[in-house]
Order: structure tokens, then sequence, then C-alpha cells
């Protein structure tokens, strides 16, 4: 345990663990941190750099967030939406619905998103997705070809496309739970009602100009409880 931990100064306990079960060396990895300990040998050194959130605000400007969702009809047949959001504006694009998510029909809704969003596509470096098996490898190539980067999240960790997800919650809250879809026209059609309020609403209302109160002879008599 002490050469492993002294060849290899970046392993931790748990790794110093796996690698004596190797060698058939069965011990606990508190067996471990209490011999390194004693020969003063610390835990591996923590990764440096910034952590996955503070990358993710610190670049929010350049940076589209993916995803999935499905919604039941009534005739019980099931719709997939596929929706690009923008990190910085919270601004989100519905990319796509469709009943057979295919890699092809998925780059193509890549392309189309592209230009639809023009000569905006310059501002956005990178794209965050989960590891979903309907986002193709021609789904990655439109965005390469396009200057942005694809990143993927860890396995199992929704969390780390937590805005996304964060949408996905509040569409349903907000509008889906509350409406029957009949079919994949009716869902494109509320959808896109529904982003059109959404996308315009997150700005802070602008307020008001006070209108000044104008007073008549008449009135400011009536009040004054004399005759005109």
């Amino acid at each position: 345990m002490l050469r492993l931990a002294r060849e290899n100064p970046r392993w931790g306990y748990a790794r110093i663990v796996g690698e004596c079960r190797k060698l058939a060396v069965v011990v606990s990895a508190t067996t471990v941190r209490r011999i390194l300990r004693r020969h003063r040998l610390g835990p591996a050194p923590r990764h440096a750099g910034p952590s996955w959130v503070q990358l993710l605000r610190a670049q929010a400007a350049g940076t589209l967030a993916v995803d999935f969702f499905t919604v039941e009809t009534v005739r019980l047949r099931r719709l997939y939406v596929l929706f690009v959001l923008e990190v910085e504006r919270r601004r989100v694009h519905l990319a796509g619905i469709t009943a057979h998510p295919t890699g092809d029909w998925v780059a193509q809704a890549a392309r189309n998103l592209l230009m639809d969003l023009g000569e905006r596509t310059d501002r956005f470096r990178f794209l965050v997705r989960d590891r979903d098996a309907k986002f193709s490898a021609g789904f990655d190539a439109v965005f390469a070809a396009a200057g942005v980067e694809v990143l993927r999240i860890p396995p199992r960790t929704p969390t780390a496309n937590a805005y996304a997800e964060r949408w996905v919650r509040t569409v349903r809250a907000e509008c889906l739970d509350w409406i029957l879809i009949v079919n994949r026209r009716h869902l494109n059609r509320v959808l896109t009602t529904y982003l059109a309020h959404y996308n315009t609403g997150q700005a802070a209302p602008r307020p008001q100009p006070r209108r000044a109160a104008t007073r008549t002879r008449a009135g400011r008599s009536a009040r004054a409880g004399t005759a005109p």
C-alpha cells in the first residue's frame, strides 16, 4: 500500500483498495487511510479548476442546454419534445416534436435550430446534453461544424443539466399538466403559444407612465360642495 501511494501520488484511498484487490489483498479504505496517515502520506490532491456549476455560470452567455421530455396524448401515444435553452437569457427554442426520434430526425432538428439562430450561433461555445442514445453522432457533428463544443454530463446525473431539467418542470406545472393533448399538431400549437409568453415574460415589466390628473372647474366645485 505504501509503495502504491508513493509511486502514484494522485491515487486516492478507494483506488488503492481496488488495486490491492487485483493482487488478492482485501483491505478497507479505512485501513488504507490509517496506514498512510501513520507514514505521513495524505489523500490524493483534489482536482484543480472550477466546479461544474462555476463553469456553467462563467460561460452562461455562450452555453446552450438541450434535452427531451415526453408527453402522452389522449390516445395514449407518446410524443417526444426536443428543446434548446439559452442558459444566460433562459430563452427556450422548440426544436421539434415527433413520435419517433431517430438519429436522422434529431440531426435535422439541430440543423433547423442553427438556421433559426442565424448569426447568433457565433455567440455560443458549448452545448450541454445528457447521454441519451437519441442524441446521435450526427447531432453532435452538426454543432461541431458550427463551432459549438458538445459537453456530455456524467451518467445518471440529471442535475448537471439543471437548467433544462428546471424548465421541463416549469412547462409541465404551468401548461401541460392543465391540458389534454390530442396529437402532435395540437402539442406544437400549445407549446408555441406558451413559449411566446414564456420568452417575452422573463424581463421585468416596464413601468407605465403616470397620467397627470386633470380637474375640471365643475369637478372642483362639486367636491367643495358649491354650485358651479
